[in-house]
């Protein structure tokens, strides 16, 4: 009897057993392509966790008739590879999946490099980081880089089923009856990750007691044995970062629905400061002017679940979800700011003028009363038409009002006038 997991047993053999990554394997997938032509390149796989890089890469390996070596880019040394491009030397070419190839270092990465040239090694790289950022340039500009998806509930179901009816590296010797909502519980939870699913139909399986040489394996087994449903959350990861984005974007759009489930999944990370400093940014750069008061609002409630903590934050926290949802919605603020600011960074400036400049050094207050600022103050209404900006941008426009609210339409109504006021007096 092998010690082996389930999930390493059950890997395919050839790429037309592998469930999922169609973009990537089906009729048209590059990958696929790349086999039957026997024109493998250097490729590096990124993906959460258990949706298949490895498997992928045994497949090519067994449908090219391939030598096929695997090492980690950590706990393998140098000489291990060594011992591998011996092997590409004598026998033409191996296939090296290399795990966590985002933490290979120089010394390693110098070695390989001229056999990924030469083509004696086909380097797979797997990593659950974003390549563009984590792995060395040398690396990746000599491997085709692919994305791999999480497996959905359908996929995950056909893998259960072929570990349950396959006897040979399955578990059909152990006679399982599994119930439908085990199965069904084992698809849903493990969110994408099938080594989660059948690692848990595994000890689900083994450890049940045999009747008249059957092992009943029932939702509550299902249950213990896959007990928070594998929750993906990795906050380093991509997955992390497209969560929040998400989450943005849903209140952005008004989505409260959409909004409540992103929120759901921060808070079940527990990741309480991205949530609040999330949502602060939202309340200044999507609602902005469009309702003022949301931000002070969002400060209270993010003040409040912050002295809560979880679980109680989630209710301040989802009540702030929903009025920011519901808002009216203005990017005006955000994009009068950043619009000045293009023009600084152009250099597009210009010399202060004179009436407006500080009375910090000798002669300036003089030269301010002769050339006649008013102070506006003094004025009907605290308004006077007179030059703020610098003569090259004297007619240039930052804030563009929206008028998506009332409280905005005042402010155009204002500054509309404002301005009229401003080129009469030129």
């Amino acid at each position: 009897m092998t010690n082996e997991p389930l999930a390493s047993k059950m890997r395919p053999n050839s790429i037309d057993d592998i469930i999922s990554q169609q973009h990537l394997v089906g009729p048209k997938g590059i990958i696929r392509r790349m086999v039957e032509t026997k024109r493998l390149s250097s490729m590096i796989f990124h993906g959460p966790p258990g949706i298949g890089k490895t498997s992928i890469a045994k497949a090519i390996a067994g449908s090219t008739q391939f030598k096929f070596r695997q090492l980690n880019a950590v706990t393998n040394t140098k000489k291990d590879m060594q011992l591998i491009v011996e092997e590409a030397k004598m026998s033409g070419q191996v296939i090296l999946l290399l795990d966590e190839i985002h933490r290979l270092d120089k010394a390693k990465q110098d070695f390989l490099l001229p056999y990924l040239e030469n083509g004696k090694i086909i380097l797979i790289g797997a990593t659950t980081s974003n390549p563009y950022h984590a792995i060395n340039p040398a690396i990746r500009s000599r491997a085709q880089i692919f994305e791999l998806y999480p497996l959905d509930e359908n996929d995950i179901r056909v893998a259960i089923e072929r570990a349950i009816e396959n006897a040979e590296d399955g578990l059909a010797s152990y006679h399982p009856q599994v119930e439908e909502g085990a199965i069904e519980y084992f698809a849903t939870q493990s969110q994408g990750d099938v080594r989660s699913a059948l690692n848990a139909l595994e000890l689900a399986v083994l450890s049940a007691q045999p009747e008249d040489d059957v092992r009943h394996v029932t939702l509550q087994d299902a249950k213990d044995c896959l007990q928070k449903g594998a929750f993906v959350s990795d906050k380093d990861g991509d997955m992390h970062y497209d969560v929040m984005s998400a989450f943005q974007k849903s209140i952005r759009g008004s989505d409260v629905n959409a909004a409540l489930h992103y929120l759901a999944r921060l808070i079940e990370a527990g990741d309480l400061p991205t949530i609040v400093r999330r949502l602060l940014v939202i309340a200044y750069e999507d609602i902005g002017l469009a309702s003022p008061g949301a931000g002070q609002r969002t400060l209270a409630a993010i003040e409040s679940a912050e002295r809560l903590g979880f679980p109680e934050a989630r209710i301040p926290l989802s009540q702030a979800v929903i009025e920011l949802c519901l808002s009216p919605k203005s990017n005006s603020g955000i994009k009068a700011i950043d619009s000045a600011l293009s023009d600084i960074r152009k250099g597009n400036v210009g010399q202060i003028p004179n009436h407006l400049r500080d009375g910090h050094y000798s002669g300036a207050k003089d030269l301010g009363r002769a050339i006649g600022y008013k102070y506006p103050h003094n004025y009907d209404n605290g308004f006077v038409a007179q030059q703020y900006l610098p003569d090259k941008l004297k007619d240039k426009i930052y804030y563009e009002p929206k008028t998506t609210s009332k409280t905005e339409q005042q402010f155009k109504s204002i500054f509309e006038h404002i301005n009229q006021s401003q080129h009469k007096n030129k």
